[in-house]
């Protein structure tokens, strides 16, 4: 099959192959044969209900540091071409929120991955309450007052931004941590959302476990543990990356988890396990595919393209 393929990314040029799913997607592609072409989201013009975006015919290269020859720049209609791949990291804010909408005018025809509309729907953080039973005791407000009564509740909280990413503005907080006050205090400031709080498990030390499911099947996965100093397991703030196995419970979380996704139209999705809950469900932009296959597990890249070339 020769597809049309368009990927909405932050900037290739700067991305580390090593680790970038995106990359892996399109390397897969362009060894399929497919047309490829890169745009970020700041490209995009929706004229009437026709969507555009000006952008590069791209060729990769597998070679750190020499991995991508931009073509020409071009103004292409995205509603042209077989499948565009909403790839960008969030924060997942009003522009990103935007964009769901300006692609909901070329899907399905073009098929979006993850369908935009459902993406809109399911912020990691707060579409994972709809599985609360699976889930540690969490809180998502603004309230001091509540913060104050949970944190009491639990003793040891994470406290976090609702749309944040990568681990950023995550806080352990131990029962007795006079700093509680003032980091409410600077939440409130700087975010104008609610935020979430959550029991501290202590099982992170062990690893936070990466799911990957596409088209709600398990694919892969893999274990980040964090570094000595660091309460947070993500790769580019020092988690080390490991292989796992699965265990009949995040197996029975998965066929859970699977059939609402398929549902939804979200292809390639990542779920987040400390110990026996899950944490977050991961639909923008997954990361994780490179390290599961580095590790001798299957080429999730090419599940991905099997499971678009079913529905193409």
């Amino acid at each position: 099959m020769k597809l049309r393929v368009a990927v909405q990314m932050d900037p290739i040029e700067s991305i580390d192959i090593a680790g970038d799913s995106s990359f892996a997607i399109m390397l897969e592609a362009q060894q399929r044969g497919y047309e490829l072409f890169y745009y970020q989201p700041r490209g995009l013009a929706l004229k009437g209900r026709t969507l555009f975006a000006t952008g590069h015919p791209i060729a990769l290269r597998d070679e750190k540091g020499n991995h991508v020859t931009l073509g020409k720049e071009e103004r292409v209609d995205l509603g042209a071409f077989d499948v565009v791949h909403m790839r960008q990291d969030p924060p997942f804010d009003m522009n990103y929120i935007t964009i769901t909408h300006m692609l909901e005018h070329i899907h399905p025809k073009t098929l979006v991955v993850n369908d935009p509309k459902e993406v809109r729907n399911a912020p990691e953080k707060l579409y994972v309450v709809e599985f609360a039973d699976l889930m540690p005791p969490t809180l998502i407000t603004r309230d001091p007052r509540e913060l104050a009564d949970f944190r009491k509740e639990h003793g040891e909280i994470i406290l976090k931004p609702l749309y944040g990413n990568g681990g950023a503005g995550v806080f352990r907080l131990a029962g007795e941590d006079q700093n509680f006050g003032s980091l409410v205090e600077l939440f409130t400031q700087n975010f104008r959302e609610p935020f979430i709080a959550q029991r501290y498990l202590p099982e992170v030390r062990k690893g936070d476990k990466r799911i990957i499911l596409v088209d709600g099947e398990i694919a892969g996965a893999i274990n980040r543990v964090p570094a000595a100093n660091e309460n947070r397991s993500n790769m580019h703030v020092g988690g080390k990356a490991e292989p796992t196995e699965l265990t009949r419970r995040e197996r029975e979380m998965c066929e859970r988890l699977g059939p609402d996704f398929k549902k939804r139209g979200l292809i390639f999705v990542g779920i987040d396990v400390i110990g026996d809950y899950l944490t977050e469900i991961n639909v923008t932009s997954p990361t994780g595919i490179r390290q599961v296959k580095r590790f001798g597990g299957p080429d999730i890249a090419a599940l991905i393209w099997d499971a678009i070339e079913a529905k193409r």
